[in-house]
C-alpha cells in the first residue's frame, strides 16, 4: 500500500502518510486540525488532558523466550503474552485506518556502533514534532535506503477498555522486544514514547557490554566530563543546561569502551516556574519548532504563564538539541570525570553535598531514593519517599544488580569521582525546612566537576556515612552540615536514622550484593 511497509504492522488504509515533515510542516497540520496553538514565542503549545505524566500501571511487557529469564519482573516490568500484545495491536491499527499517519525515521544512539535505526508512526502532527525533536535525526541520504529496526505506534486518541482488553485504564504501553515493536494508547504525553523507546535501549544494550544509564551529561572544551543521575524534579536537566559547559544529553546514554554517547537528539525539559535568570538556556530553547505541554497561555498576550499549574505541575517542552547554543551536536564525551546521583530529600536529612566511596555509589544507584515531586505522575500531589533502583527503575529492565556492577566497574577503571547531591531540603523536612537554594547547588556542582574540593579536608557524616566537605567556595559552610541547619537537634537525629533503617531496609528487600 505504500513504500514504507506500514502493512506488515496492519496499517492498510490510511488516507495520507506524511514522512519526516519539516517542523514548521508539521506546525501548520497540527494547527490545522487544532491539535493545539502557539504561544507568543512561536512553540506550539497542546494540552495532553487527564494523562499529563507517565501511566506506569499501564505499561506491559511481552513475555516469552527472548525476556522471560533477564527482565526483573515485577510492578514496574509487568509481563502478557504475545497474544495478547496482538490482541492490543490489532485494536490500535484498526483505529488507525483512514487516518492520516506522521511517521519519523531516525536514530536512537549517537555512536554510529550502537545506534539504533527507530520507526516512530503517530496519529498526531504535534507528537510527531516531538517525536522528530527528541530522536536522532537522519540526513536525506539516511532516508533512502532507511530499514527500521525498532518501531513505535502511538494512537492517543484511541481508548482502551479495561473490561474487554484486560488492561489497567483506558490506556496502554505494551513492547515486544524480540519483534522491537512498541505500541501507545490512549494518553498523547510525549514522554509515554521516550520512555519506552528508553526503555528497550537499556534492556538491549548491557548484552553489548555498554551501560546505559537514566542520566544528564555534560563537558567542557577539554573534555572534562559528567554526568547526572537522578529522577524527574530532583534537577538533573536544569544543572547539565550550564551556559559554562557544553550539553552532551538531559537524559539518557550509553557508557561504553570509547566513553559515552547520547541516546536522544533533543531535551524533554520540565518548565513549571521557568525563568530566564535561572535557566537562560532551556528559556531561551522553547521557540518555533519546540512543542509545550500543558502550558497555560496568557489570553490576551499569547505569553507562557510558566507558573501557572492547572494543569499539571509536570508541564514539559520538547525541543531538538541544537536549541542549545552549546550542545555537543555529535552526542558523545569522554569517560566521566566526575558523576553526581542528585535526590531530593524531603526529610531534610542528606548533606547538600557529600562525596562517595565507589561501595556507597552502589548502594545509592541501586537505593534510588527520591521523594517524587508533584505532577511527575499522575495522582502526585506533594512529595513521597520513593525508591527507584538505578534513579530510573521503570526504565530499567534487567535486575538492578547487572547495572550496579556495571557502574561499579566503569567508575573504578575510569577513577570516577562519585558525589551525591541533595536537591531537597534543609533545616527541616518538607513544610518546615525550606528547599536548598539553586545557587548554592550550581556552586557545589561546579566545585565537584572542577575538582575544588581535592584540597578540601572532608568529614564523615554520622548516619550514612558519607563525607561532607568542610567548606566549598560560594556556599556558606554552615549549609554542608544538615544537622547544623536543623534547631532541634534531636529531632534531626531521629530523622536521619529513620531515613537510614528505610534504606537498609529497601537494599535488603532486593536482596543485592554489594
Amino acid at each position: 500500500m505504500n513504500n514504507l511497509n506500514l502493512d506488515v504492522l496492519g496499517i492498510i488504509n490510511s488516507t495520507q502518510i506524511f514522512r519526516n515533515l519539516s517542523p514548521s510542516k508539521l506546525v501548520e497540520i497540527a494547527l490545522r486540525k487544532n491539535e493545539g496553538e502557539l504561544a507568543s514565542n512561536g512553540a506550539l503549545v497542546v494540552n495532553t488532558g487527564k494523562y499529563s505524566g507517565r501511566s506506569p500501571n499501564d505499561r506491559f511487557i511481552v513475555d516469552d523466550d527472548f525476556t522471560h529469564e533477564h527482565i526483573n519482573w515485577g510492578k514496574a516490568n509487568k509481563g502478557i503474552t504475545r497474544e495478547h500484545f496482538d490482541y492490543l495491536q490489532s485494536l490500535l491499527v484498526s483505529y488507525l485506518q483512514n487516518k492520516d499517519l506522521f511517521v519519523f525515521d531516525g536514530y536512537v544512539g549517537a555512536d554510529p556502533k550502537f545506534r539504533v535505526p527507530l520507526r516512530v508512526i503517530n496519529e498526531y502532527a504535534a507528537q510527531n514534532l516531538a517525536s522528530r525533536n527528541l530522536f536522532l535525526r537522519p540526513t536525506e541520504k539516511e532516508l533512502v535506503d532507511f530499514k527500521p529496526e525498532f518501531q513505535v505506534i502511538c494512537a492517543p486518541g484511541f481508548k482502551g477498555i479495561p473490561e474487554r482488553d484486560k488492561v489497567n485504564s483506558e490506556a496502554y504501553i505494551a513492547l515486544d522486544l524480540k519483534r522491537k515493536i512498541i505500541i501507545i494508547a490512549g494518553s498523547s504525553y510525549v514522554g509515554e514514547i521516550k520512555k519506552a523507546v528508553f526503555s528497550a535501549m537499556n534492556y538491549l544494550l548491557p548484552f553489548k557490554d555498554i551501560f546505559p544509564m537514566h542520566c544528564s551529561a555534560n563537558t567542557d572544551e577539554t573534555g572534562n566530563t559528567s554526568l547526572f543521575f537522578g529522577l524527574s524534579g530532583t534537577g538533573k536537566t536544569t544543572l547539565s543546561a550550564d551556559i559554562t559547559r557544553q550539553l552532551i544529553g538531559d537524559d539518557e546514554h550509553g557508557w561504553g569502551e570509547n566513553g559515552i554517547f547520547n541516546f536522544e537528539g533533543g531535551c524533554y525539559a520540565k518548565t513549571i516556574n521557568l525563568k530566564r535568570e535561572n535557566e537562560p538556556q532551556i528559556f531561551d530553547a522553547i521557540k518555533f519548532g519546540s512543542l509545550l505541554e500543558n502550558v497555560v497561555l496568557d489570553d490576551k498576550t499569547g505569553d507562557p504563564d510558566y507558573t501557572d499549574y492547572k494543569y499539571t505541575q509536570n508541564t514539559r517542552s520538547a525541543y531538538p538539541i541544537y536549541f542549545i547554543p552549546n550542545a555537543v551536536l555529535k552526542g558523545m564525551g569522554n569517560h566521566p570525570n566526575t558523576v553526581v546521583f542528585l535526590t531530593a530529600d524531603a526529610f531534610g536529612v542528606l548533606p547538600p553535598i557529600s562525596r562517595l566511596t565507589p561501595e556507597q555509589a552502589m548502594y545509592q544507584f541501586v537505593l534510588g531514593y527520591t521523594s517524587k515531586l508533584a505532577g511527575t505522575e499522575r495522582g502526585i500531589v506533594a512529595p513521597e519517599m520513593t525508591f527507584s533502583m538505578c534513579f530510573g527503575a521503570p526504565f530499567m529492565m534487567l535486575h538492578p544488580q547487572r547495572y550496579a556492577e556495571m557502574l561499579k566497574a566503569k567508575i573504578n577503571k575510569y577513577n570516577t569521582t562519585v558525589y551525591l547531591l541533595n536537591t531537597g531540603w534543609s533545616g527541616g523536612p518538607y513544610g518546615i525546612g525550606e528547599r536548598i537554594s539553586l545557587k548554592y547547588t550550581r556552586a557545589m556542582v561546579s566545585a565537584a566537576i572542577n575538582k575544588d574540593f581535592d584540597n578540601i579536608e572532608f568529614v564523615k557524616e554520622d548516619f550514612f556515612g558519607f563525607f561532607i566537605p568542610k567548606e566549598c567556595p560560594n556556599v556558606p559552610s554552615g549549609i554542608l552540615s544538615p544537622m547544623n541547619t536543623w534547631e532541634d537537634k534531636e529531632a534531626y537525629k531521629k530523622q536521619a536514622k529513620e531515613l537510614k533503617e528505610k534504606c537498609d531496609k529497601q537494599i535488603e528487600s532486593l536482596q543485592l550484593k554489594i
